[in-house]
């Protein structure tokens, strides 16, 4: 038979949450699989509980279905491979996670001295019991020491291009308007109706396009580094480029971003000053590095995602996505 993987519902001496196994049978009901082991409803229903009740730092609290369901497979992957690797979670770790979820909820009193107080706050704000709670919170503390093996084991390199890349990309400002059309069509035919005179783009936006709330088509960024449209716009690395080395008015041909394509329209531009480099230069291959570590990691969940073969059989409950 399967295996069904749960949490044991205490927490042992050091305060490590346990995986058990037990023999399924019909009557039991399982949320799906993973690396071919069946996990139970309880253990699904738990992590659920986590995921929606706390806010990490890996991890907001999901807004929808969709999210939930990514949340709770990774959290149930992630301690799966803690305890396969023996994390486990000591008194003084345990404590100290208590201590600072309660400072977050600005609890005026002292936990440990106080226990009658201390379980009223668990009744009240979780609507569970206080041994519930300290399984929640060993396992957001187990999670995040494997986090941290994890990200310790990635070692990085990082090239003085590299970082200059990156200074560029934050010291280089831009102010646009974009015009969002969702094909490369739409997009095309505003951009050569409006290319060769800036003020025909106002005259469009009046005549073709005016039972579009102008918010909804034409907006602006706002005047940012160009590693903020980068990221948050998804405009293309080498258009954002181009762009400042154009004069105020100047449009810009069709490109790619978030959703659709975009037109845009040059209203400021700020140059890097690239004689500072040589003094923040340490600071941009520490970000650089950083950033390789969280994406390394990134890479690293996703192919133990991808090996643990995840079979989904449960839904996030809908009363919690209403």
């Amino acid at each position: 038979m399967k295996k069904l993987i749960i949490y044991s519902i205490m927490v042992s001496t050091v305060g490590a949450l346990l995986f058990a196994t037990m023999s399924t049978s019909q009557e039991q009901k399982i949320a799906g699989t993973f690396y071919g082991d069946d996990v139970s409803k309880e253990n699904y229903m738990f992590v659920m509980r986590i995921v929606t009740s706390f806010r990490t730092p890996w991890g907001v609290i999901p807004r929808d279905r969709k999210q939930a369901e990514k949340r709770v497979w990774d959290e149930l992957i992630l301690s799966y491979e803690a305890h396969r690797r023996q994390i486990t979670v000591g008194k003084k770790e345990l404590e100290n996670k208590i201590t600072e979820t309660l400072k977050g909820d600005n609890v005026s009193f002292n936990w440990k001295e106080s226990p009658d107080e201390y379980e009223q706050w668990v009744k009240k704000s979780l609507n569970e019991s206080v041994e519930l709670f300290e399984n929640q919170m060993n396992h957001l503390v187990q999670v995040k020491k494997l986090r941290e093996q994890v990200l310790d084991s990635i070692d990085p390199s990082v090239t003085e291009e590299e970082a200059f890349q990156e200074f560029l990309n934050e010291n280089n400002s831009l102010s646009v308007k974009l015009g969002e059309f969702d094909t490369l069509v739409e997009a095309q035919q505003f951009y050569e109706r409006v290319k060769n005179d800036p003020d025909e783009w106002e005259r469009a936006v009046k005549e073709d396009y005016k039972s579009i709330p102008e918010d909804r088509m034409f907006r602006q960024p706002g005047f940012v580094a160009l590693e903020f449209l980068i990221e948050m716009w998804k405009f293309p690395r080498k258009a954002v480029f181009d762009m400042i080395e154009m004069e105020i008015g100047e449009i810009y041909p069709p490109e790619p971003i978030y959703e659709g394509y975009g037109v845009f329209k040059i209203l400021d531009v700020r140059r890097a000053d690239e004689s500072n480099f040589s003094k923040r230069k340490e600071s941009y291959f520490k970000q650089l590095r950083s950033r390789k570590k969280y994406n390394g990691f990134k890479d690293w969940l996703s192919n133990l995602r991808e090996n643990a073969d995840i079979q989904i059989y449960m839904e996030p409950p809908q009363e919690l996505f209403p």
